[in-house]
């Protein structure tokens, strides 16, 4: 409680405020009243708005599939760290439809303009604003939304909460808002790469009954052109044609599937993370799955670690050739006690077909008549090959809130380098030194 003082005209008296303690009560007098103001604590305060990620690299993000444009302000960027156009562009390109015959055929090019936050090629410390316009849109293909609500789609959640809703394209519930995310996330990954070496890569691993075999995909070695090679993003050719097949035979029929998409992160720097609530995989799993679609989350051996023992699903430790504490075998997915172990972190994000098929479906109105509904529009027979840059850039956005957090935290004093490894900086480009104090210090 914060207490003021305020002085009153000589007139007349005040009674007593029964509810102050008997001290207060004897302070009062005809000149002086003490009223008691409540303080509003900033942890006891909500944020529910639901469009803003991360607490200290916070990303929001706006606009509708059919409106102006869709975009992002990121908050909290790094100052000083070389940003253009063309860094974001590329994972875009890799979200952008009508890319190929698996992806809807809306053609956009998502060309982005960044519009603060950037000054002579680096990042200013400010918030970074970017903009993609909408450039393809038809409405005419969502007259029949604004009537009737799309089977496993948000219309009529949208409806229940909101009471009102963007009809045209889906609003906010459409794919088209993840390109703030993938934009944001193109920043995260640079800052990640550059920090600390740090990757962050996707590719599907599951189309329908497809299913990549264990092993098939080496995680140390995998690349970016490989899981870009083929329309699918999956870095096994063979397994990708197969993908492709089970697409463009729903495709044909106007149907869908779903499919999963495995991302893996590889030097992560150890420490990341928090226990209890906070746990990395807690982190990862928040932000994945809020990404359109997504309806399963798996780290590590996932739910095949039910069916072992504690022998056999128990990672052991060695110590290897530079004296690091390893672990031999990696279910734990690179994450033990929600918090990073260094080793190669993996997930896998389980999507489910596309709701809006080109097939007539059982739907109600708004009025609640029961009608049937075919959907026009265009949309992916398969999500999984577009989420792929969306999943890393939201692994991207979770890792580099919490390199952030575990720098502030625990390396703000020097560490325990029996224990503790140095969260250190490894920007080619940046030479080292010591100051008068013994702190390292940083310049380009």
């Amino acid at each position: 409680m914060a207490s003021s003082i305020i002085c009153k005209p000589f007139l007349r008296t005040t009674k007593p405020n029964s509810s102050l303690s008997p001290h207060l009560q004897r302070l009062h007098f005809p000149s002086l009243r003490i009223s008691i103001k409540p303080r509003t604590h900033k942890k006891l305060q909500i944020q529910a708005a639901g469009s803003t990620f991360g607490n200290y690299f916070r990303v929001t993000t706006f606009g509708e599939s059919n409106g102006g444009g869709v975009g992002c302000i990121v908050d909290g960027c790094p100052p000083r760290i070389p940003l253009s156009e063309a860094d974001l562009q590329g994972d875009l390109d890799r979200r952008r439809p009508g890319q190929s015959r698996v992806t809807t055929p809306r053609k956009e090019t998502d060309t982005c303009r960044i519009y603060s936050g950037v000054s002579e090629g680096v990042t200013t410390g400010t918030p970074i604003h970017v903009l993609v316009p909408n450039t393809d849109h038809r409405e005419q293909d969502y007259k029949e939304m604004s009537i009737a609500y799309r089977p496993s789609h948000a219309d009529a959640t949208y409806d229940m909460k909101y009471g009102v809703r963007a009809v045209q394209g889906g609003g906010r519930s459409s794919a088209r808002e993840t390109i703030g995310r993938v934009a944001s996330g193109a920043i995260a990954k640079k800052i990640l790469k550059q920090f600390s070496g740090t990757e962050v890569l996707a590719y599907v691993s599951q189309v329908q009954q497809v299913l990549l075999p264990d092993g098939s995909v080496d995680h140390d070695t995998v690349t970016l052109d490989q899981i870009e090679s083929n329309i699918v993003r999956c870095p096994n050719p063979e397994y990708a044609e197969k993908m492709i097949a089970a697409i463009d035979a729903v495709r044909i029929r106007g149907d869908s599937v779903g499919g999963v998409v495995t991302c893996i992160v590889r030097n992560a720097p150890r420490g990341l993370g928090s226990p209890v609530f906070d746990k990395l995989e807690a982190e990862l799993a928040k932000a994945v799955m809020s990404v359109p679609a997504s309806k399963g989350f798996e780290l590590g051996s996932g739910f095949s670690g039910a069916f072992l023992t504690g022998s056999e699903h128990n990672d052991e430790f060695y110590t290897d050739e530079q004296g690091r504490i390893r672990t031999r075998t990696n279910r734990s997915g690179g994450i033990q006690g929600g918090i990073s172990n260094g080793e190669i972190i993996n997930m896998r994000v389980a999507f489910k077909p596309t709701p809006a098929i080109s097939r007539k479906q059982h739907t109600v109105t708004r009025e609640k008549k029961e009608i049937e509904l075919l959907v026009h529009g265009r949309h992916d027979p398969c999500v999984a090959p577009r989420a792929v840059p969306v999943v890393e850039a939201m692994v991207a956005l979770v890792l580099v809130d919490q390199l952030m957090a575990q720098y502030a935290q625990c390396n703000l004093f020097p560490i325990n380098a029996e224990l503790q490894e140095p969260v250190e900086l490894r920007f080619p480009q940046l030479r080292t030194s010591n100051d008068l104090n013994g702190c390292r210090m940083f310049w380009f």
